[in-house]
This record gives structure tokens, sequence and C-alpha cells, in this order.
């Protein structure tokens, strides 16, 4: 990957559709394009961010007629001088543009090469080129929104800033060990841990972000859990509006987690159908069981479902030993309730009968309103990667090593703790740790030593 010279070609759109892109990329792109399209002028002396109407051509032979977008570095998504070829979505006439293409001399681009060559030609940094690919596999609202705020660039500029920050950190310390004797105002001790604070602060909003991100981008995990014939196989299958489940009256029917997702009000949440919870000597449903409290501990959401007809209302309660995390949310849900009009539900447990759908909108809301994406919406950044989340673990773990430490470290070792956490938070980027350039530009440019 990365052969800098070479143009390199590749579709730009999913099969299937009426229409289709073709784009290239690379030096002198219009004019290898020029050896396959017929237009009114050669695309090699167009202006960029021109459309031109012509014909491919393999030989005498019309391949398809097709519209032509010429882009000019570095106003590209490459950064480089690009071509992007619309054609009708016929496999047969794509294959033959790209054929066309590499015989004229361009090469199939490897994957992810096109935005590899973004992120070298500085037009996306590493977060931003993750987003692209989240952009595309984006299958709700929500998730289009997280991956559309960080492809513009707003987590990186919240990192960036960060970034800035620290710099200024690093060249104060510099000022104290290269500059102690000179005449020099810099900020005090106090200052700089208040700066670091600050920036503490920024990084454990942004890690506690990680909860919310990843539940969107890989969807809200959802446990259904309960005793056996509660209902659970056809809870799911009424919110999937699918018989995706088996359901039988038979106690341990479900032996292993059944997985499926829904799209509720923008929001993709992936629903786990677990085996009935209770005691047993079957070996296969005491494992099922085994990995239904597995899927309990990674739910973000837990469903606890218990019948109407064979439990009184007091029976609504986890059994002992079902506990969860302070981040989970436990939604008590009473089926059945059709067996038992008469039945009064304390506040906050739902009421539903899964079998004729009763109550299962007031269930969806109250599912949707578990997870506030108002945070997605307003611009907000939020991290969405694992890589992203330990990055920014080990920058706090920095952090803390120079606050605790921070009275008795003198000004080298604190400006090393630095660098550590600048170091941690550019791996998310691919902005690296602070060069000595940088510092000494900070410090000649806003500290005005010797003018």
């Amino acid at each position: 990957m990365n052969r800098d010279h070479d143009i390199i070609v590749a579709p730009a759109t999913a099969p299937g559709g009426a229409i289709a892109i073709v784009r290239l990329s690379g030096r002198n792109a219009c004019a290898l394009c020029d050896r396959l399209f017929e237009g009114s002028g050669r695309l090699a002396e167009a202006a960029g961010y021109t459309l031109h109407y012509g014909r491919i051509k393999d030989g005498e032979r019309t391949v398809d007629d097709v519209v032509v977008s010429v882009f000019r570095a570095p106003r590209s998504y490459t950064g480089e001088e690009s071509v992007e070829i619309s054609c009708h979505g016929s496999s047969y006439v794509i294959s033959e543009i790209l054929r066309l293409a590499q015989a004229a001399g361009a090469r199939m681009a490897e994957p992810g090469e096109f935005t590899v060559r973004a992120y070298l030609n500085g037009k996306l940094d590493l977060a931003q080129a993750e987003a692209v690919a989240d952009l595309i596999a984006s299958s709700s609202q929500a998730a289009h929104a997280l991956a559309s705020q960080q492809m513009r660039g707003g987590y990186s500029a919240s990192l960036e800033a960060l970034r800035e920050r620290l710099l200024s950190l690093a060249s104060l310390l510099e000022l104290e060990l290269d500059f102690s004797e000179e005449e020099v105002e810099f900020a005090d001790r106090r200052q700089l841990r208040e700066t670091l604070e600050t920036i503490a602060r920024e990084i454990d909003r942004l890690r506690n972000s990680f909860s919310l991100g990843n539940a969107i981008r890989q969807g809200v995990a959802v446990a259904i859990a309960g005793a056996p014939n509660v209902g659970k196989s056809t809870l799911l299958n009424r919110l999937l509006n699918d018989e995706r489940a088996l359901v039988s009256d038979i106690a341990g029917t479900t032996r292993d987690v059944i997985e499926e997702q829904v799209n509720i009000d923008g929001v993709v949440f992936r629903f786990l159908d677990t085996a009935g919870i209770r005691t047993t000597d079957d070996r296969l449903e005491q494992m099922g069981i085994q990995r239904t409290m597995a899927s309990i501990r990674q739910a973000r959401i837990v469903i606890y479902l218990v019948a109407a007809d064979a439990l009184g209302v007091d029976s609504a309660v986890p059994p002992p030993g079902f506990s969860l995390d302070p981040q989970q949310t436990l939604l008590t849900v009473v089926n059945k309730i059709d067996t038992r009009p008469s039945l009064s539900l304390p506040d906050g447990v739902i009421g539903i009968s899964a079998r004729n759908g009763i109550g299962t909108d007031a269930l969806c809301r109250a599912l949707r309103d578990c997870v506030d994406t108002s945070a997605l919406f307003h611009g907000d950044p939020v991290v969405s990667h694992s890589r992203h989340f330990q990055a920014l673990s080990q920058a706090r773990d920095a952090l803390s090593q120079a606050l605790t430490m921070f009275d008795s470290l003198p000004a080298d070792l604190l400006a090393e703790e630095v660098r550590s956490v600048t170091a941690a938070l550019g791996t998310i980027t691919g902005h690296g740790t602070i060069t000595p350039d940088e510092i000494l530009q900070n410090i000649f440019s806003k500290f005005c030593i010797g003018k």
C-alpha cells in the first residue's frame, strides 16, 4: 500500500445500484482518464471541480455514457488529483471501466487505500479515517450522527485543544529548565497544577462518553432475562415482528443466547434472548444459564421478565445473586397481563402481553429513554472506539502520576510525564508526542524571549 506515484482505481459505491462511481486518484489521473474517456475536451486541461459528459471507449466501441468529475490537488478526498466516473451500475460496465483504467496504467486500489492517502496527505487524521468506515457501516440515525461528527473533526478538535494545552505546559517547563537564571516570567506551579487538573477532567469526560459511543456504534446490548416460560422468546419475536426464536411450553427450550437487532427511534438495540434462570440438574441447561449470566454482565440494559399468570407482582424482582453494575439499567417487565387484567403494577414496572402486543410500545419507549443521545446531536465529542478509550486511559494514568508526584518532581521529570500524556493522546489522531521544534516555536512565538 502507499506506492505514492501510482494511480489507483476502484469502485467508490456499493454494487447493486442503478448508478455507480469509479474513482481514480494519483498524479496525472486526469491524463490517464483521457485515454478511455471521449468528451468535448481533454480532462487533463479541465479546471478542477467541473463535470464533463462523454463516453468511455474501448477503441471504437462505446462502453457507457458517463459523467466525469475532476478534482485538483490538494482539494480532493485524497489530497491528490482525482477523477470520479459516474456510470451505470451494471457489473459489466464497472468491470470494463476498471479493466480499461488498468490497461491505461492504473492499478486496483488496495482496501482502504484512498483513505490511507487522505491521511498521509493531511486531509484526515486517524480518528477521522476510522470514522469514514463507521459512517459507511452506520445502520441507525444515532450511529450516523456519531460517525459524521467524528469525520468532520469535532472529536479531533477536542484532542487538538488538549494537545495545545500540553504544548504550553511543556514550553513552560522548558523555560524553567533552560532560562531559570534569566529574568523570564512564567506560570507558577499552582497554575501548572490547575492546568493539569483541567486536562484531567476533560480526559475523564471523554473516557466517560465511551459507554454511550461504543453502545451506539456496536448496538445497545439488551439482555432479556427471567425464569423459564415467562415469554422471553415470545417477546423477542414480537420486537422483531418475526418468528426468530423457538417458542415452547417446555421449560428450558432456550439453551443458547439468541441475538437479533432492532432499530428503535434511530438507535440500534441488540436483543439477547437468554436461557431461563432456574436451578436444574440438566448439564446443557446449566451451560445455557451460565451464558445467560455472562450476557447479563455484558448488557447495557437488562429486561427482567416476569409472568403475571404465575407470579404475584411482589415477585417481580430479580432472584438473589442477580446483581447489576451501576452503569447498567434494569427494566422490570410483567408479561401476560392479559391473563390478569385487574393486576395493579407498581411505578416503574411495565406491563405487556408479548403474545398479543399489548404494552410493547411502552416498553420500546422505555428502552429508547435509557439511551441519551442528545450529546450526539449537540456536537459534543463522544468516544466510540476501544482503541481510543485505551489511549485516553493511558494518558489519564500518566496524568495521575504527574499530579500525584507534582510537588516533588523536578521540571525535567514533570516534562517527561507531560510528553507521555501527549504521546498517548497522539496515537488516537496520529499526531505524535510534542517535538523539540514545536516547543521552541511555542516559546519564541508566545513568550517573546529576545524578541
